[in-house]
Formats: C-alpha cells, sequence, structure tokens
C-alpha cells in the first residue's frame, strides 16, 4: 500500500464525514429539528461507506494485481467517491442512519472476533497436523513417557518427561516466590496503604514488568547463579553453575508485578459494601480481609495467578541463561534443567529441514505446551464459575 492510497483512504474518510455531517445539519435547520438521527451518525454512515469501499478496492487490486502504484490509488478513489455519492441522496429526515451505522459496527466487532476464533484455529490446526506427521515417525507413547531427551543424538531420543520436568519445577519455584510477594503487596496497596503510598507503589512495582526477560535473564545469570553456587557450596552441596532454582527465583521476580496489579485491582473492585456489613459485625480489619474480602476476590486472584503461571510456562531467556540446556529429568532446584520452550527455541534455530523428526519435535513440544496451558485455563475458568456463584 503507496502513500497515495493511504491519504486517499483517510481524505474520503474525513470528506464523507464531513458531508454526511452537513447534509443532516441542513436537513434538520429546514426541517425544525425533526431529524430521526443525529448529525453526527450521518457523517459517520457516509465515513465508514468510503473508508470500507475504498479500503476494499486496495485489497482488491493488491491481491490481483499487486501494489501498483497508479492503479491501487485510482481504484481506491473511485470506488470510495461512488459509495459515498451512492448513500448521499439517501439522507433525509426519516433515514434511520444511526440503526445502520450500529449494524455496521456490529459487523466490524463480530469480524473482529471471528478473526481472533479463526487464527486461534489455524494455529491449533498448523501445529497438530506437523505434530502428526512426527507421531508418524515416533511413537507418541516414547514422546510422552520417555525419560531421555537427546533429538541430535545418534540414535535420536524424544523422551518429554525431562523437559516437562524441568518446566514445572522452575514454574513452581516461580510461583512460590511471586505468589506470597504478589498477593500480600496487593492486599497491602488495596487495604492498608494511604493513596500517596498506594500511587507511588504501584507504578514503582509495575515497572518491573517492563524489563525486558533477557536483562532479567543476565541478572540471573551473573548474579543469582553464582551466589546461590556459593551459599550452596559453603553449605556443603552441591550446586550446578546453572540451576533451577536461580531461574525460578527470577522468573518469580517477573511475574511479581502481573499477581500484585491484577489482585490489586481485583481486590479494589469488592464492593465497600461487604467490608461495612463486616465491620458492623465486630470484626478487625484483618478478619475482614481474610473471611469476607479474599473470599470474594478469589475467582479473580485465581485467574491472575493462572495467567502468571502461563507466563512462567512460556518464558525462555530466563531459562536459557539462568537454568541451561541440559535435559536432566530431575527434581533437585540445584540441578541444571531445561523446559519445553527453550528445546523448541533450540530446535528451530537456523536454517533446519522441516521433514527431519528433530524439526518436527518442536511441533509436538508446542502442542503439548498449548494442551498444558488450555488445562490451566479450564481449571481457573471452573474454579472462577463456582466462586462467583457463591458472591454473586
Amino acid at each position: 500500500m503507496t502513500a497515495w492510497t493511504l491519504l486517499i483512504i483517510a481524505g474520503l474518510t474525513v470528506s464523507g464525514f464531513l458531508v454526511g455531517r452537513m447534509r443532516a445539519q441542513g436537513l434538520r435547520n429546514a426541517a425544525a429539528g425533526a431529524l430521526h438521527s443525529m448529525p453526527s451518525y450521518h457523517g459517520l454512515l457516509l465515513a465508514s461507506m468510503g473508508f470500507g469501499a475504498s479500503a476494499i478496492a486496495t485489497l482488491a487490486v493488491s491481491l490481483s494485481a499487486g501494489s501498483q502504484s497508479i492503479v491501487m490509488p485510482a481504484a481506491a478513489a473511485i470506488l470510495g467517491t461512488a459509495a459515498i455519492a451512492g448513500v448521499y441522496p439517501l439522507i433525509t429526515p426519516k433515514f434511520r442512519a444511526r440503526n445502520i451505522f450500529e449494524q455496521i459496527v456490529k459487523m466490524v466487532l463480530l469480524a473482529s472476533s471471528g478473526i481472533a476464533i479463526v487464527t486461534t484455529i489455524g494455529i491449533v490446526f498448523s501445529v497438530l497436523l506437523e505434530t502428526l506427521v512426527f507421531f508418524g515417525e515416533i511413537s507418541p507413547i516414547e514422546f510422552l513417557f520417555g525419560t531421555h531427551w537427546a533429538p541430535t543424538a545418534t540414535p535420536a531420543s524424544f523422551g518429554i518427561l525431562p523437559l516437562l520436568a524441568g518446566t514445572l519445577l522452575i514454574t513452581f519455584i516461580a510461583i512460590v516466590v511471586a505468589g506470597p510477594l504478589g498477593l500480600f503487596s496487593a492486599i497491602y496497596m488495596a487495604e492498608y496503604a494511604d493513596r500517596k503510598t498506594r500511587g507511588m507503589l504501584k507504578p514503582l512495582l509495575e515497572i518491573l514488568a517492563g524489563v525486558p526477560t533477557v536483562v532479567l535473564g543476565f541478572f540471573a545469570a551473573l548474579t543469582v547463579a553464582p551466589l546461590i553456587r556459593r551459599s550452596g557450596e559453603a553449605l556443603g552441596l552441591s550446586v550446578a553453575s546453572e540451576s533451577a532454582l536461580a531461574a525460578g527465583l527470577v522468573m518469580g521476580m517477573m511475574i511479581v508485578p502481573l499477581i500484585s496489579s491484577l489482585a490489586d485491582d481485583i481486590i479494589n473492585s469488592v464492593p465497600q459494601s461487604l467490608r461495612d456489613g463486616s465491620y458492623a459485625l465486630g470484626a478487625t480489619k484483618s478478619e475482614t480481609i481474610k473471611r469476607v474480602v479474599l473470599p470474594a476476590a478469589l475467582p479473580g486472584i485465581v485467574s491472575a495467578f493462572m495467567l502468571a503461571i502461563s507466563r512462567a510456562v512460556g518464558e525462555t531467556m530466563i531459562v536459557v541463561m539462568a537454568a541451561g540446556l541440559a535435559a536432566n529429568l530431575s527434581i533437585n532446584p540445584l540441578a541444571a534443567v531445561t523446559t519445553i520452550t527453550v528445546q523448541i527455541a533450540t530446535l528451530l534455530v537456523g536454517d533446519q529441514e522441516f521433514d527431519s523428526a528433530k524439526t518436527l519435535s518442536a511441533f509436538a513440544l508446542g502442542f503439548v505446551l498449548f494442551c498444558f496451558t488450555l488445562v490451566l485455563n479450564y481449571i481457573a475458568l471452573r474454579t472462577v464459575q463456582k466462586y462467583r456463584e457463591q458472591y454473586d
């Protein structure tokens, strides 16, 4: 799409709005206010017609003849102008511009939802088809229950259990760190902090969410991992230079703002009448928080935790830099482990042949990860529905 085409589409949109609004305004003045729809709705209708027609013309030319510098702007201008000119005579005092424009908006919203759904379905099927090809070469039993992962070895091994164990171990450490810190900070900001303190702490917490994960990975590899190793050696423990504990701790720091911000908003949304009723019955502030506020906010808090877990499961850079690439079947937090996402990134780096079992295994890993997050989302949804019925 050329700059001229963009200018034409923008010009038709603005011109359609101004022309339609002026036309409706003139009719309202002439008819002493007897107009079905506000002049702005007539303008919005003509603007949407001009924009839609010119955009469709641009897309059609692009698909058929490419982005030709002359044909595309001309087609956009002609079709957009024709659409505006066709609707313009319909503007009368009884013309239902508002109803038509609202239907157009509804169709746009429906199309947006449809695009999101179709995109999700396309992603799932693209991964599923490649996974089925992989399972045509490697047994699903070997893949799902194998205890050795070595896709580049001879012979290759594709047991996913070491990757699954590493993913769950690091995620567990991260949520153990981030869960209490995020929830307690949210309770403090929502229930105890005054407005000035809350206005200072909340942005500071959310700054951490904007730190790139590669920076957190450097922090884990250069600061946290050596500190854990020295502390472990001082206690006589065998600690790997790259450990699940180092990755989990830093990953927990990464998702603290996510839990804190969401839980804070959810706790603040609990009706004040519930708190007042608890105080009226003689409960203290801490008792009110523990027995009234947190149960009422539990569905949202569970959703925040599940979202944080999904974020931790999908993290790659921190694990690469702090936990390593060793596919060890271990639940020892001081050992080096790896995760599903790290192996996916490793398998698809560089020029790969997409007909080899090694590359196809990345799609199988992606499908397993998708199913895992789907189960998490289902658990969160069921929990939200269960407790929402009690407090609605």
